[in-house]
């Protein structure tokens, strides 16, 4: 009865070692490549937990409300390696977020990069190699020279 029950124990611990593979997700199976966002806001939380770090940002609507967005960012190791770290959006702080919206509409966004208060711009390292490349400046000097 002792085996069975080392047999029972162990393949449970597999079952819950597979649960945070699980919860990870492609950018393309939550978040809309044809959403692209904008979003100036507060910071009203930072969660820097794995596998996505989560910015929460209060965005003042045209009509005087505020609505609460969650930007995922990449994983605190990823964001550490850009740049970010934990006192770096102190609660109220204002930012900018470029990225993409859920694919349901939520107030939800895999952010690009993120504009601080002095103009300093981080990667956010949350969308890999799916998400749409960012746009380069369309108005670069044409004029260059041949090689």
């Amino acid at each position: 009865m002792d085996k069975r029950l080392v047999f029972v124990a162990a393949g449970a611990g597999l079952l819950l070692a597979a649960l945070p593979v699980a919860a990870h997700h492609a950018f393309a199976a939550e978040f809309d490549s044809n959403k692209p966002v904008k979003l100036q806001g507060t910071v009203a939380k930072v969660e820097m937990v794995n596998p996505h770090s989560w910015i929460y940002i209060d965005v003042k609507n045209p009509d005087g409300t505020t609505s609460q967005w969650m930007v995922e960012g990449g994983s605190p190791n990823a964001l550490v390696r850009h740049g970010f770290t934990k006192n770096t959006l102190p609660k109220g702080t204002e930012v900018i977020f470029e990225g993409f919206q859920a694919k349901d509409g939520a107030f939800r966004a895999n952010g690009r990069d993120i504009t601080l208060p002095n103009g300093k711009k981080l990667l956010l390292g949350s969308s890999g190699n799916e998400a749409p490349p960012e746009d380069k400046d369309k108005d670069k000097d044409k004029d260059t020279k041949k090689q």
